[in-house]
């Protein structure tokens, strides 16, 4: 049986890299791109932002090189690209080099509690800023 020439976690991170710098290299059909997200069913209904309204505008603002908007906008989603796009760049590097990647782990309980608080944070913060 052949070995495939990229093992799959190598093949992951090229893809990872080059999904990053996609999204980077469109930065500039954001705004154009934007127009096309439907409003927030949550808040058009209720008036009331769902956790993850303001994730396009903190996306925008990271497309226009804002990064200090983006994080007021929505400091959770603003974190949350910049890691994408720095990882998926790290990883092709690393991949590249022809070092391995390391695979998925279970996520330890603590760490889905912290990020369920984060998420919890991030939606009070839209809550008091009334976004």
């Amino acid at each position: 049986m052949r070995r495939p020439p990229h093992p799959p976690r190598r093949s992951f991170a090229f893809l990872w890299g080059g999904s990053a710098v996609l999204l980077v290299a469109a930065a500039a059909a954001a705004p154009s791109l934007a127009t096309l997200v439907p409003a927030c069913p949550l808040k058009t209904l209720t008036g009331i932002p769902c956790p993850g309204c303001g994730s396009t505008r903190a996306l925008l603002a990271l497309a226009r090189f804002a990064p200090l908007e983006a994080f007021a906008h929505y400091p959770l989603a603003a974190a949350g690209w910049t890691l994408f796009v720095a990882g998926g760049v790290v990883a092709a590097a690393a991949a590249a080099a022809g070092r391995p990647l390391a695979g998925p782990r279970r996520m330890p309980a603590w760490l889905k509690v912290l990020l369920a608080a984060l998420l919890a944070a991030n939606w009070i913060w839209n809550l008091t800023q009334g976004v």
